[in-house]
């Protein structure tokens, strides 16, 4: 299992500045983290992704060097992140003292082919969300 936030400071790129946080700084992450995956995988590892890679190019890197890639876009609208905001980026969004927010400021890409789209449901429990995705994502592998 990895977690985008955490591969972020693992490749030193926490600090929120346009060169880490921008378009292009976002993509070249993202590919890391992709690579990175490869490379995992290549050594018989199942590799589990969070990331917000919302890049075409991630996309296609990924469908064509990953084998076994089961992509899941999880689809949630913007007044729902700004409603759970853990770290109080939309916040400081609003307040103009943060830039480059993947789908405000910052252009998305969202997946063309996603194997599987989950939308955002209130009334959905993350348990219920596992048993509906495990299915999928074994029959796939």
């Amino acid at each position: 299992m990895l977690d985008g936030d955490e591969l972020r400071e693992v490749f030193g790129a926490a600090t929120a500045n346009s060169q880490n946080h921008g378009r292009e700084g976002r993509l070249a992450l993202a590919l890391q983290y992709a690579r990175l995956c490869k490379m995992i995988a290549a050594q018989g590892q199942t590799v589990v992704i969070a990331t917000i890679s919302l890049f075409r190019e991630v996309h296609e890197w990924n469908r064509a060097h990953l084998p076994k890639y089961f992509e899941i876009y999880l689809k949630v609208p913007v007044e729902e992140l700004r409603r759970r905001d853990p770290k109080d980026i939309y916040r400081r969004f609003d307040a103009g003292e943060l830039h480059n927010v993947a789908g405000l400021d910052l252009a998305i890409d969202e997946p063309l082919a996603a194997d599987c789209l989950v939308e955002f449901d209130r009334e959905r429990s993350s348990q219920r969300l596992a048993d509906d995705l495990l299915p999928k994502i074994l029959r796939r592998n």
